[in-house]
């Protein structure tokens, strides 16, 4: 049998088995005691490994962390990716979000949720969030009267720097930000249980929004 070369030697399957199931188990302790309290060595313990040999695998926790954030901005780019490629509109767009983020919390509050303190995520992550954007704001820019000018609207055209040079309309880029901004409102406080006791089905709220973001523009 041919020697493995290039990425399938075995030394760098095996690499790639532990560092898939310390990321594994640092969701799992995300999960259970959120980002903050992230430990490699709680980890290293779990897995019967000593710190300094997990740190073989993720120099840092900032290391992981920024693994785990590229994996949770994969997951939702992918999941958007493939609606989109199925005919979804930004109706279908903005349920296969919701969806993606109910069935993962944990990586939702990762990219979403309140800043790690002391972490800040390295460039090349904006990448993955780009992708997130260009596949929504392509969904906006299709809409009816998606270029409808607004006093804002021509605010974003002179500061389009964040939507990653789109060539989305000024009044696309003001309905994909209501849109953006709404809708993780919702999605967020929904995922943080704060329609609890409110006798507030968070489905029908999270569709109310959508319905009148989707609204035709006068």
């Amino acid at each position: 049998m041919a020697a493995a070369t290039g990425t399938n030697t075995p030394r760098e399957r095996y690499r790639a088995q532990v560092r898939a199931e310390i990321t594994k188990r640092a969701w799992e302790q995300i999960a259970t005691a959120g980002a903050s309290a992230l430990s490699l060595n709680a980890i290293a313990k779990q897995m019967g490994m000593s710190g300094p040999a997990l740190y073989r695998y993720f120099a840092s926790r900032d290391d992981l962390i920024t693994e785990l954030v590229r994996e949770a901005y994969q997951s939702l780019a992918d999941t958007l990716r493939r609606a989109s490629a199925a005919g979804a509109d930004l109706s279908g767009l903005a349920h296969a979000l919701r969806d993606w983020a109910l069935t993962d919390p944990q990586r939702y509050f990762l990219v979403y949720g309140t800043p790690i303190p002391g972490y800040h995520a390295p460039a090349d992550t904006t990448a993955l969030s780009s992708a997130i954007m260009t596949t929504l704001l392509d969904a906006c820019a299709a809409l009816p009267r998606a270029g409808a000018a607004t006093s804002f609207g021509s605010y974003l055209e002179e500061h389009r720097d964040w939507a990653a040079g789109h060539p989305a309309p000024p009044g696309a880029l003001h309905r994909f930000l209501t849109f953006w901004t709404r809708l993780h409102g919702v999605l967020s406080l929904e995922l943080a249980g704060h329609f609890t006791g409110m006798d507030l089905d968070p489905a029908l709220l999270f569709t109310a929004e959508l319905d009148e973001l989707l609204a035709p523009l006068p």
